[in-house]
């Protein structure tokens, strides 16, 4: 009997379309010096300027003079490639400079590079019961998809607490063996809705129940706190977390993630976590770039206070139409369409007709009921382009007959 397989595949694919979240990949080229404007390759085969909304790079250091000289210089010193993984010929001067950066960013006695922070989440919280048996992770129900594999994939003992519930986790862990093992893995800014996790707090709750602290940085470094490194260090609260994760693809513009602890825990994760043995190690030039851009954005303030001037204008502006968006205080901007067709619609139409890039997102990203456009303003959306955005979604929303409201949270 033959299986059909391309059988298989269609209908996958078919129930994809049929819900509207079927995802469409366009074409864009950035050029160095022009961002957030960039060139979108159209099927038709024509080349259209657009403003990309929904970038993660969120203070256009990919565009740094300075990130992009020190790849130049390390691609000239060292080549291409790393060469092996970090155990087989893949760490070199490049790389040890950097998690120094990082350590030193996070006031912590090491780093440890990973090749994306969904790896670094995945792979860490996938060893830890290695490395404490018995141990039970309490996992924000709103975690990153990466640290919810992570959890899954470990093979111990795991609690959900629903998002931002203090008295859940208070109860899941006090109903656990005190002499358990025990870690809160949970995020710093939450990139759906924009909200902040109670660091302080569950802080708090892990020194009372003996947990260990696990927080995902990832929507935070580069932005917030006086060096840039993230939300703990804005509140102070950085030498209370066991692992802070962080990314170096968003805010600092280039590619890689990274863990940041203490010595001994880097060195267990480092010797135990396949996801950091079996893979080969970033590229020099990556890790060059990255550490001049972490070194770049611990003294440069005046970049993160106009990001946050560009999202607190764009958030008032859409509020002044009635769109329904969320505003926990952070810089990630989300307007709640409510429908799958609805969202697809909206970002097709600013593509097309206005030249604003903006995803849909949907499920399973977001619930259904809840899906959205989410914008993303950095310090070089100017006043222009806030205007343009701002104009072409008061058009559409009418266009489209959708309901107006002071705002969803």
């Amino acid at each position: 009997m033959t299986v059909d397989f391309d059988g298989f595949l269609d209908g996958a694919l078919a129930r994809l379309h049929a819900e509207d979240r079927y995802r469409t990949f366009i074409d864009i080229e950035r050029r160095r010096g022009d961002f957030p404007h960039a060139r979108w390759r159209h099927p038709d085969g024509s080349e259209r300027p657009i403003t990309v909304w929904c970038g993660n790079d969120y203070l256009g250091m990919g565009q740094h003079p300075a990130v992009i000289a020190a790849m130049h210089d390390a691609i000239e010193a060292a080549g291409a490639g790393s060469g092996g993984t970090r155990n087989i010929s893949g760490t070199t001067v490049f790389h040890k400079r950097l998690e120094a950066e990082l350590a030193d960013l996070h006031g912590k006695e090491a780093a440890l590079l990973f090749t994306s922070a969904y790896v670094a989440n995945d792979a860490t919280l996938s060893t830890l019961p290695r490395l404490f048996p018995g141990l039970i992770i309490y996992s924000d129900s709103l975690n990153h998809a990466s640290m919810i594999e992570g959890v899954r994939r470990n093979g111990g003992a795991k609690r959900i607490f629903r998002h931002n519930d203090l008295a859940h986790l208070r109860d899941l862990l006090a109903a656990d063996d005190p002499a358990t093992p025990k870690l809160i893995a949970f995020e710093s800014v939450y990139s759906m809705d924009g909200d902040f996790g109670p660091i302080g707090a569950i802080c708090d709750l892990a020194e009372e129940f003996g947990a260990l602290t696990y927080l995902d940085e990832v929507h935070a470094v580069g932005m917030y706190g006086p060096r840039g490194g993230g939300v703990a260090e804005r509140d102070g609260l950085m030498g209370r977390i066991d692992i802070i994760n962080g990314t170096l693809g968003k805010a600092f513009g280039v590619m890689g993630g990274y863990i940041a602890a203490s010595a001994r825990m880097a060195d267990a994760i480092r010797s135990y976590a396949p996801g950091f043995i079996f893979t080969t190690s970033l590229p020099p030039a990556i890790a060059a770039g990255a550490a001049a851009s972490v070194a770049h954005l611990k003294t440069d303030q005046a970049l993160r206070d106009r990001h946050q001037e560009a999202a607190r204008v764009l958030k008032l502006r859409l509020k002044g139409l009635g769109l329904p968006i969320i505003d926990h205080g952070t810089h990630i901007v989300p307007v709640i369409v409510g429908d799958a067709r609805h969202t697809k619609l909206l970002s097709d139409m600013l593509l097309e007709q206005f030249g604003i890039y903006v995803q849909p997102i949907n499920y399973p990203t977001v619930p259904r009921g809840t899906e959205r456009l989410r914008f993303t303003p950095s310090p070089v959306h100017g006043p222009d382009e806030i205007d343009r955005l701002v104009k072409a979604m008061d058009r559409l929303w009418a266009h489209c007959a959708l309901n107006r409201a002071e705002q969803a949270g």
